[in-house]
């Protein structure tokens, strides 16, 4: 369970970071509501799944399933680049949150 909860928060790390992009100085209400309730969620589920992970371990995946989300969120929707050494990146980032709950 703990791992969902932290794979959950990974998933409104996203929302935050997205949000962040249009809050506009917070004067941009709706947007700056979705980023403050994005990131109340996304480190309450760390704290929570960090009660049974080890936190460094818990942060390093919360951190890479928001870095790899936030990276496919720019390419998809904000036209980003999609160049083949920044999708070799994800991988390696993918290998390494693979990695360290193989050894949690």
């Amino acid at each position: 369970m703990a791992w969902f909860l932290l794979f959950l928060g990974g998933l409104f790390e996203i929302g935050f970071t997205t949000s962040i992009r249009f809050v506009e100085g917070f004067r941009n209400i709706p947007w700056t509501l979705a980023f403050l309730v994005s990131v109340t969620l996304s480190m309450g589920l760390l704290e929570v799944a960090a009660r049974s992970i080890p936190m460094g371990t818990a942060y390093a995946v919360w951190t890479g399933i928001g870095a790899i989300g936030t990276v496919l969120v720019g390419i998809f929707w904000f036209g980003e680049p999609a160049a083949m050494v920044r999708i070799m990146l994800l991988f390696g980032i993918v290998a390494c949150i693979a990695g360290l709950k193989l050894t949690a």
